[in-house]
């Protein structure tokens, strides 16, 4: 297995020491952001024990294929001379006659194995949870082609970060993209090469770097949808998924430093009908320069804008249908996949209640998958689809902790 560029323990920030010690089922890395007592009150984990993610709530059973690609416009200094930008993404889909197809991994086995290995624990690989996607199953298709929405990771982080609400919207007729951003991600290319996050300044992986990663995705999605395959091994896609995405319907979200480059990517493309940030830090270089007409929704935590500046100028450039929403009690991680997994992790490993609190916050975690299901689907249905709801309308007793931000 060849990893490249590697990164050492002592660089890790203490999210990705969290999301390590989330993929690890394990405890004892977070004792170096919160505390010796943590480690000392670990418990083992029982080997066959695996985490395990809500599955979707939607009609369609999921399809999921990964996609190699390479952006031919934007050489890559860091690879050398004659190398251009290379990108993993992952098409996500409603999918027919599942049956006979496995399911996929939460991450492929050579990047989990090196996200685990950063946090010390590579014996506990196997705990790694699969998802609801069946690898290659054909496109289940109902009329009119797919919406689609493209997916950005946060920091540091990986492509499936946040697959629960990347397999609710399949299952709910979406085609859902998301990419690894190289250099600031951990994945696996076909020919078993392990990337992983590169601390170099120089490296692509400013907000900017990640929008124009998601602008070529709309690029491959336009060439999906005229019936052309841009993997660059040319490998052989599930049936029915060339012509059946619909290029005139196109939205993007992203998490933290993804949600920060949706919102740059959304400003710079028309294609993108309808950005959606998840708590997304908003900090832009180049500054803010342009109004945005399209529509765009803000889920907030921590990123505030009554906090951040740079939040709330982002707000006020927003000049379109909009919407801020903030999930009382909701931490930085509330609205991806930790909420869901990190609960498991406490109870294998024993933690207290304010254990627990301290790594996702107060929120409760059943209510923060459901919020991560309802609201992007939501959202998404009415700017995509026109499919007029009521969740956005204002406050809903189904979910008690959202608030609605003037």
């Amino acid at each position: 297995m060849t990893t490249t560029p590697f990164i050492s323990r002592k660089t890790m920030t203490r999210r990705s020491m969290l999301g390590a010690a989330l993929a690890a089922g394990a405890a004892v890395p977070l004792a170096a952001a919160a505390g010796p007592a943590w480690a000392a009150q670990a418990a083992p984990v029982p080997v066959a024990t695996r985490l395990v993610l809500p599955v979707p709530t939607g009609p369609y059973p999921v399809g999921t294929v990964q996609l190699h690609l390479v952006d031919r416009s934007r050489p890559d200094a860091i690879a050398g001379h004659g190398h251009f930008r290379e990108l993993m993404a992952t098409v996500w889909y409603p999918a027919r006659n599942v049956e006979r197809y496995p399911v996929a991994s939460w991450m492929p086995a050579g990047a989990f194995q090196a996200f685990v290995a950063d946090a010390g624990f590579s014996d506990l690989a196997s705990l790694g949870p699969f998802t609801a996607g069946h690898v290659g199953a054909p496109v289940g298709r109902s009329g009119r082609r797919l919406p689609v929405v493209v997916f950005s990771h946060g920091a540091h982080s990986h492509q499936g970060d946040h697959t629960v609400m990347v397999q609710e919207l399949a299952s709910h007729g979406y085609a859902v993209v998301t990419v690894a951003h190289q250099y600031d991600t951990y994945t696996e290319f076909p020919d078993g090469r392990i990337a992983v996050p590169l601390y170099d300044r120089k490296a692509p992986t400013l907000p900017g770097d990640f929008a124009a990663d998601l602008r070529f995705l709309l690029d491959c999605v336009e060439q999906l949808a005229a019936g052309c395959n841009p993997d660059v091994d040319r490998k052989e896609l599930p049936a029915g998924l060339l012509g059946s995405l619909d290029p005139r319907r196109m939205g993007a979200v992203g998490w933290s430093k993804g949600g920060t480059a949706t919102a740059c990517a959304t400003l710079a493309d028309g294609r993108i009908r309808a950005g959606l940030s998840l708590d997304g830090p908003m900090q832009m270089n180049p500054p803010l320069a342009a109004d945005l007409d399209r529509p765009f929704m803000m889920m907030s935590a921590e990123f505030t804008r009554a906090t951040h500046p740079e939040a709330a100028a982002f707000w006020s450039h927003l000049r379109g249908w909009r919407l801020n929403i903030q999930a009382q009690g909701a931490a930085h991680i509330s609205y991806g996949d930790n909420e869901a997994l990190f609960p498991q992790v406490a109870k294998l490993r024993g933690w207290s209640g304010q254990q627990l609190q301290d790594v996702i916050g107060t929120l409760d975690p059943d209510e923060a998958v459901k919020i991560q299901q309802a609201y992007p689907l939501a959202f998404f249905d009415e700017h995509l689809r026109h499919r007029r709801g009521h969740l956005l309308d204002g406050p809903s007793p189904a979910f008690p902790a959202v608030v609605y931000l003037p």
